[in-house]
């Protein structure tokens, strides 16, 4: 099945996490890519501990910004990419959770026909989750599973920054 958790809202890392550790407590080995994300999310710190569970992230230090975006922001793209296409063609894991891939596609810096190819031609039987706002119709068009996180009221509206272990 392919799953999307998309929307402006809060809570679509975390909704995939929480498939994800249901996933291993049933003894299912699970993979997390995060696509611009450098790996300095609080989760990753619990995840090493947590056997069958791997993870691996493609981004840069900083916020990426979609309209300044560098070489570098396409080279992480495409290797996450690729890394997610290896992995999936490997068999080796049940669950694959591609985090904020959704706003690669949205930035352009991964071309949504690739990846609807992949997920078309798919063989195995790896349940696949694709987090990030601003889903493309043709991924929705072709998923199994679509939650949209909608916000209705948000305490950074109020100046509250992004807090450790909370948002990352």
């Amino acid at each position: 099945m392919i799953h999307i958790y998309t929307g402006d809202g809060k809570g679509k890392t975390t909704a995939a996490l929480g498939l994800a550790l249901r996933a291993v407590g049933a003894g299912k080995k699970v993979l997390l890519i995060q696509f611009l994300k450098d790996g300095r999310s609080s989760e990753l710190k619990a995840i090493k501990r947590i056997s069958g569970f791997d993870f691996k992230t493609f981004g840069k230090k900083g916020f990426t910004d979609k309209n300044n975006l560098t070489q570098k922001d396409f080279d992480l793209a495409r290797q996450g990419f690729i890394f997610f296409k290896e992995a999936l063609e490997s068999k080796k894991y049940d669950l694959i959770i591609s985090d904020e891939i959704n706003v690669a596609l949205d930035f352009k810096l991964i071309e949504t026909s690739k990846l609807v190819s992949l997920l078309k031609k798919n063989s195995s039987k790896t349940e696949i989750v694709l987090t990030g706002r601003g889903a493309p119709k043709k991924i929705v068009s072709i998923a199994d599973l679509v939650t949209e996180m909608k916000k209705r009221k948000h305490y950074l509206k109020k100046g509250i920054k992004a807090r450790r272990g909370i948002e990352y």
